[in-house]
């Protein structure tokens, strides 16, 4: 995988990402939709695009993006360091952000390794043009990084 260093936790799968992995994901979700391109969960308004992947400070650095495909829009992180989860290939790893506790799949794709991924729509037919699903993800990512908004108790008429 160009780009990725040596594996960790002894996994082959489980690659570190020193640098940008935004040609990786986006080569091998391109090679996806080949395959996917006929299915009528397939969105024909949009096509793959990686959201330009970013180290979060929230996440212990790793990196984060959102990936559009015709068949989803995803949350995608990937192992910056070896200060990467262990958490076998199917299973579930929740992320704490400044909006929240979110559930990530751990999942495994040819030419990137094994990534956590947050399904956001899926099938996302609600998008009908790309840079619908584009401002979306963008909005997404920035609420991520914001603290969840605390709403105060409302007055009970009635009551004293």
């Amino acid at each position: 995988m160009p780009g990725a260093e040596t594996q960790i936790h002894g996994n082959p799968f489980v690659t570190i990402w020193p640098a940008s992995p935004h040609a990786a994901l986006q080569s091998a979700w391109h090679e996806t939709a080949k395959r996917m391109a006929d299915l009528p969960l397939c969105n024909p308004a949009l096509s793959v695009e990686v959201l330009a992947p970013r180290q979060s400070p929230a996440i212990d650095n790793h990196w984060l993006t959102v990936v559009i495909a015709p068949w989803t829009v995803s949350l995608v992180i990937l192992p910056a360091h070896p200060r990467w989860p262990e958490t076998p290939l199917g299973e579930r790893y929740a992320w704490r952000f400044p909006s929240g506790i979110y559930e990530f799949l751990v999942a495994e794709m040819a030419g990137v390794g094994r990534y956590h991924t947050c399904s956001l729509f899926s099938p996302p037919s609600e998008f009908g043009a790309q840079h619908e699903a584009r401002m979306t993800a963008w909005a997404v990512l920035a609420a991520l990084e914001r603290p969840a908004l605390s709403l105060p108790e409302p007055e009970r008429i009635g009551q004293s």
